[in-house]
């Protein structure tokens, strides 16, 4: 899984993320690219349509809408069935590296996700925001952090930040 979560776990508010990390949005990609991502549908749609469907990666959007629009995503209609046709290899794009998937939101699916995820790469955001979507707590006795890089640093209106990475004990 991979998410910016603020102190107070919020994601996002109103369908978008309430800060700007131009860091977070790069290591997003680096770590991302020529990776499935799985996201649920208000993620789809809440990505800007210039990267929309996300480049060079294999998107898969859960919904339950019936007919939603399928150009350049694969749609499944839950999580289960999106990790059982990526271990499958029922999707294929050239490029795409199948070790491994990063859920990349929302709420509900990160909730869902986290029982079943084995790496979280976390930046946290070390401010509080108003929010409508949270990331789940998570339980220090099953998550482990593996590495830390501060960037604690004050930049213009940028909150501070870190980017941790968490595996299971």
């Amino acid at each position: 899984m991979i998410a910016a979560v603020a102190e107070n776990r919020v994601i996002g508010k109103d369908g978008k993320i309430p800060w700007r990390l131009p860091e977070d949005i790069k290591r997003f990609k680096e770590l991302t690219t020529n990776h499935p991502v799985i996201m649920g549908r208000k993620t789809f749609e809440s990505l800007p349509p210039k990267f929309s469907p996300l480049p060079n990666r294999l998107n898969v959007v859960l919904t339950n809408k019936s007919g939603y629009p399928s150009s350049g995503i694969f749609i499944v209609h839950s999580l289960v069935e999106a990790l059982s046709n990526l271990r499958g290899k029922r999707f294929y794009e050239e490029g795409i590296d199948f070790d491994s998937a990063y859920i990349i939101g929302g709420e509900r699916l990160y909730r869902e996700g986290l029982s079943l995820a084995s790496r979280l790469e976390i930046t946290e955001v070390h401010a509080e925001y108003e929010g409508d979507a949270f990331f789940p707590e998570l339980d220090r006795n099953v998550w482990r952090e593996v590495n830390r890089e501060d960037h604690l640093e004050q930049i213009a209106d940028r909150p501070k930040f870190s980017f941790v990475t968490y595996t299971r004990y």
